[in-house]
């Protein structure tokens, strides 16, 4: 069982798992820190993988709440088709008796030797070329305190100008050297937001509603580069997508969510 990002816990029964909630899965301004989206789907995504023995081929997360430090979230894993190939599956996460995420998936390998993509990675300079670039709120304990985070194009949350065509490229990588793996890929996949603020040219984000992840391939990288892309907003709601490319161009996994948009003031102007 490979290290997580998260500290997820075995129980007795092989289909519940739990997780503690300190700050650095969280996010959020002081005093008022809660999970990060990604790490309840990552966090999901890690109980399908273990309980049913299988890789994940998609999984989609639902958002219905916030947990907040200490509390504990429970993870419990249903498997209601297990076939000789693939397995469908969901996880409800809940503290005591309030779903906080509900994750439905697929996992599963089949006997194959095709193994193609269309899709190219962006040309982009290389993240060793690029500056690194704080979270907006400059986070120094939460979650975006671990994850690194290098401009391609674009801008990290705070645009300086806008984006005409709504796209941003980051490299990202976890600090503290995690592999990259499909829960990794799930947190990064949640930093879709991240690219409204580039699109608009302003200090903009959003709540996650959802979080849809789809893994093509995963190979050994110490980066990864995340195409981000703002199709468009309306109503108070934006939509995005990202595709996520190991350092040799391979295609990872694709995301899309939708998130309730947020506007919000510069840090110079506060």
């Amino acid at each position: 069982m490979s290290e997580l990002f998260f500290d997820l816990r075995a129980t007795h029964n092989p289909h519940r798992w739990y997780m503690p909630l300190t700050p650095p899965v969280c996010v959020g301004p002081p005093g008022n820190l809660f999970m990060f989206g990604g790490v309840g789907m990552a966090s999901a995504v890690a109980a399908l993988e273990r309980t049913c023995e299988r890789p994940v081929i998609w999984a989609t997360a639902q958002y219905l709440s916030y947990a907040r430090p200490p509390s504990v979230v429970d993870l419990d894993v249903w498997v209601p088709a297990a076939g000789k190939y693939n397995s469908q599956a969901r996880v409800i996460g809940h503290v005591d008796d309030k779903e906080i995420f509900t994750v439905n998936a697929a996992l599963g390998t089949r006997p194959s030797e095709l193994s193609r993509q269309w899709l190219e990675m962006p040309d982009a300079p290389g993240p060793d070329e690029c500056e690194t670039s704080e979270h907006w709120r400059g986070d120094d304990e939460g979650l975006h305190s671990r994850i690194e985070v290098r401009v391609a194009k674009g801008s990290f949350g705070q645009g300086a100008a806008p984006e005409s065509d709504g796209r941003s490229l980051l490299w990202m990588r976890p600090k503290e050297g995690f592999p990259i793996d499909a829960p990794m890929l799930a947190i990064m996949a949640d930093h879709v937001p991240s690219g409204v603020g580039a699109a608009l040219g302003a200090n903009a984000g959003g709540n996650s509603l959802d979080n849809t992840l789809r893994i093509r391939r995963i190979v050994p990288t110490d980066w990864v580069l995340c195409d981000i892309r703002i199709h468009g907003l309306h109503g108070g709601f934006a939509h995005g997508s990202m595709y996520m490319f190991a350092q040799d161009g391979e295609l990872m996994a694709s995301a899309s969510q939708s998130l309730i948009l947020r506007m919000r003031e510069r840090r110079e102007d506060r």
